[in-house]
């Protein structure tokens, strides 16, 4: 399945069913920081959004209320967030790595931490 392109407002409402599984729409709503929280059919009509992109499903219906579930996985939607990222620098990383130390957002451990998937991602290669 394609991996669905999501809004900061999407992103936000996916969170809440990933975090805290099947949901209401009000539940949802309510599950947003009291401060800035979008109205009721605000989110009513994102959640169809994201029905549509079959980001979420109907799971059930507890009298008029339908409750929902996400489809995808937090990985995926991340997967596709960088993958379009990194397609702004022409596939390289290099940029995006080099902005992260400058910054001081990539840190000693991220880098042992990644050299060793890297080390399991070349032993895993070597085994198939």
């Amino acid at each position: 399945m394609a991996k669905p392109r999501l809004s900061k407002l999407e992103l936000k409402l996916m969170e809440a069913l990933w975090n805290r599984g099947e949901l209401s729409i009000r539940e949802i709503q309510e599950s947003l920081p009291a401060k800035g929280r979008p109205a009721y059919t605000t989110v009513q009509t994102t959640i169809y959004r994201l029905e549509e992109k079959l980001a979420v499903r109907r799971s059930k219906k507890i009298g008029n209320a339908h409750v929902f579930e996400a489809t995808v996985s937090r990985e995926d939607v991340k997967g596709r967030l960088i993958d379009e990222l990194l397609s702004l620098f022409g596939g390289r990383t290099q940029p995006v790595m080099a902005h992260l130390v400058e910054t001081g957002k990539l840190t000693i451990e991220d880098i042992r931490a990644a050299e060793k998937l890297l080390e399991y991602k070349a032993k895993d290669k070597k085994g198939n």
